[in-house]
């Protein structure tokens, strides 16, 4: 649960950033089931590493995201979130139908993660051969959300993060004074999709199959409220939020059929009591002081 709880918070650390760009993101589920399947196919058919797999996994959602991003992010508010939003579906249906994704059957029997050697030493192992493999997948989705909430940390305390602020404010006001708006708005949601391409490759990994039903809209919604849950205005607000509504879900299951009715209320109240959450009590308790 913990590993899971990991990797949904770095798809959501991505979703989180186009939020900071003043973008309402609700496609980060196409990025990561994308990214599974480049894996899966890199792994399964062309032999390559699991290890290399994984930037590459990345790197092709960013290509992807490139290519979609530079016309619908002229879009904002709603009309951006709904071309967001029909994303998912988009994805899933490509891989139902193209061949190399193996349509409905998907691909099975993926290899765990193999060995990493340098001069001769083992850096590290092969999961398969570990009697614990759940704990190496753990330490794997640990050491990969560190990574990349300091480097979310790391670009929101740049230039670069506050010419993104400065998106959110005013875009306008920011194209006047000479900021590349366009190319910033395409550099967030290359990185966004990397972050979703990453974790949905490391899913696959763990699972050892993915389907086109492995991220469906539901999860995109998920990404999005994990960082509502959180804080949009913090950088560690998708990271609560996930962990927060993750197990959150799994407690709510001893109210049987009033499990969605309490969740969907809980939630609601959230948003009208703090709705710039959770870690907004942080900035209430220091103005009290």
């Amino acid at each position: 649960m913990l590993t899971s709880v990991a990797l949904l918070s770095i798809a959501a650390a991505g979703v989180w950033l186009t939020f900071y760009i003043g973008r309402i993101n609700i496609g980060q589920g196409a990025y990561a089931l994308t990214g599974g399947y480049v894996s899966a196919v890199l792994i399964t058919q062309t032999g390559v590493s699991f290890w290399l797999s994984l930037p590459l996994a990345g790197l092709f959602c960013a290509v992807v995201a490139v290519l979609i991003g530079l016309p619908i992010l002229r879009l904002r508010g709603v009309y951006f979130a709904m071309v967001t939003l029909v994303l998912t579906e988009v994805a899933r249906l490509t891989a139902l139908a193209l061949p190399v994704t193996n349509g409905a059957k998907g691909i099975t029997s993926i290899p765990m993660p193999g060995e990493v050697s340098l001069f001769g030493l083992t850096v590290i192992p092969d999961f398969a051969t570990l009697q614990n493999p759940k704990l190496a997948f753990y330490l794997l989705a640990a050491g990969l959300m560190v990574l990349t909430y300091l480097v979310l940390w790391r670009i929101v305390n740049s230039r670069l993060g506050h010419l993104c602020r400065s998106l959110q404010q005013n875009e306008e006001l920011s194209a006047s004074i000479g900021v590349n708006t366009a190319m910033l708005r395409v550099m967030a949601y290359a990185i966004s999709s990397f972050f979703g391409g990453i974790s949905g490759a490391v899913f696959v990994a763990i699972s050892q199959s993915i389907y086109p039903s492995s991220f469906v809209v539901q999860d995109s919604v998920n990404f999005m409220l994990y960082c509502f849950l959180g804080g949009l205005g913090y950088v560690f607000g998708p990271m609560l939020g996930t962990l927060l509504l993750y197990f959150g879900w799994d407690l709510l299951s001893a109210a049987g059929q009033y499990q969605l009715l309490i969740y969907s209320g809980s939630m609601i109240a959230l948003m009208l009591w703090l709705p710039n959450g959770l870690l907004s009590l942080l900035d209430r308790r220091e103005g009290r002081k």
